[in-house]
């Protein structure tokens, strides 16, 4: 139980996503504008990262590795993935039209979110057996959730003051966006 909320902390804080590992920038830079859309990617990405997390690893310790097609990982982990992704986006579409419309291009993005391909990566790679995946995946998606409504919640802030006009939209962003990344940096040092 110790080793999985190890997992669950290192990949939600420690080893952040996108703010340590800088997957997953496109989106967390595109939709933080709005607090809703922010916080409704970061519930997508939790449900298809953890799914995802799942899917691969099964897929991965019962087909790929023993048929010895360990090459065909990343070809089959982007077609589990595309495949939940269209599952949220139809479901989205149908329950909740104004979200679908506020995550607009975000959402199918999440396909080729380079955060969901590595983590899914990562985690064969690290050898995690089937649950440390899916608390792997479910760490890293709460790790992406919480950075993308902090930026969002910042972002909020920054337009209503008066910023000098060289460093409005983007730079302040990626301004913003690096600051955090320093004080994410500070949970490296987290022990148990």
């Amino acid at each position: 139980m110790k080793s999985l909320i190890l997992i669950m902390i290192g990949s939600a804080l420690i080893n952040n996503v996108v703010l340590n590992q800088f997957l997953g920038i496109c989106s967390f830079l595109g939709v933080s504008k709005q607090m809703k859309a922010s916080a409704s990617l970061g519930a997508a990405v939790i449900f298809v990262l953890t799914l995802a997390s799942a899917a691969t690893s099964l897929i991965y310790d019962h087909l790929l590795s023993p048929l010895d097609l360990d090459f065909m990982k990343t070809i089959v982990f982007i077609l589990v993935i595309a495949a939940l992704v269209q599952i949220v986006e139809m479901f989205l579409k149908k329950k909740s039209p104004a979200v679908y419309r506020a995550l607009g291009i975000y959402l199918p993005l999440i396909t080729t979110n380079c955060a969901v391909l590595g983590v899914a990566l990562t985690n064969v790679q690290d050898g995690y057996n089937f649950v440390e995946s899916v608390v792997s995946g479910f760490g890293t998606a709460i790790g992406y959730t919480l950075a993308i409504v902090l930026l969002a919640s910042i972002r909020s802030r920054i337009n209503e003051d008066d910023i000098p006009a060289p460093l409005r939209g983007a730079p302040i962003v990626l301004i913003t966006a690096a600051l955090m990344s320093l004080a994410f940096m500070g949970f490296s040092g987290l022990s148990f």
